[in-house]
């Protein structure tokens, strides 16, 4: 139930930042021995361990990536929201999670225990590799269905409360100056609905797939980067005077 069906002895479900970061180092022999130092105080590595540099290293991007959303995780092998609070001991990253977030921030990186040879010794792709891959295909793809639906809910919500297209870009073509009052009701008009993103039903499920600001942001740049007023820098200084304009209400 803890390993991998894979060839790989090395490969499990999911693995602890600790025991991730010394299979990275392709340290496994050692494995015991490092995890008994981690275990009464992780912070002791560097110095118990000073010959591997690597060890506390990669242990720490692993953590440094949890910390910024960047690495889905979980307690104890269970999935849970980002941003929850995880005891150290008890906080947990899936297999196949580990092995998308280094395939995009160190692609350079194969460690064996995430990544097996893609041909076997006749040149065919084996069942174990070929299930992988379409398990990862296909979260990829829920995904970004997922990013999808979300996109257009917010271009839906932007026109109901009446940013119409048409006045937008008259704005932008006369260059003219908007009064204070209607300046008011747009910065609480987007800080609501941002709020509205990033907020939770009382049952706790996210009303979004957007888990930050930044993550907004980064959609709406995507999909928009060739629109006056549409860039990281602009979105940014007006979500932050609409959070101020909605905390004066």
């Amino acid at each position: 139930m803890y390993a991998v069906q894979s060839c790989n002895p090395y490969a499990k479900l999911f693995y602890r930042p600790i025991e991730a970061a010394l299979r990275w180092c392709n340290l496994m022999a050692y494995e015991t021995e490092i995890l008994e130092v981690a275990w009464r105080n992780p912070k002791l590595l560097n110095t118990a361990f000073p010959q591997w540099p690597c060890l506390n290293t990669n242990a720490e991007k692993i953590l440094d990536a949890i910390q910024h959303g960047e690495l889905t995780y979980g307690c104890l092998g269970m999935p849970v929201a980002i941003g929850t609070t995880v005891d150290h001991s008890q906080l947990t990253v899936r297999h196949t999670d580990l092995r998308f977030w280094m395939s995009r921030y160190y692609p350079d990186q194969r460690p064996a225990f995430l990544f097996e040879q893609s041909l076997d010794q006749q040149g065919d792709i084996s069942i174990g590799i070929y299930l992988a891959l379409q398990a990862d295909r296909d979260a990829l793809q829920l995904q970004i269905k997922d990013i999808e639906t979300a996109y257009q809910q917010l271009l839906n919500e932007l026109e109901a409360v009446g940013l119409e297209k048409e006045n937008i870009h008259h704005l932008i073509k006369t260059n003219s100056k908007v009064s204070d009052r209607s300046e008011t009701a747009y910065l609480h008009i987007i800080g609501a609905m941002v709020s509205l993103f990033l907020d939770h039903s009382p049952s706790g499920k996210p009303h979004s797939v957007f888990r930050s600001q930044a993550a907004i942001v980064d959609a709406l740049t995507a999909h928009h980067k060739n629109l006056p007023g549409i860039s990281k820098r602009t979105l940014d200084e007006k979500f932050a005077a609409a959070k101020r304009s909605l905390s004066k209400r």
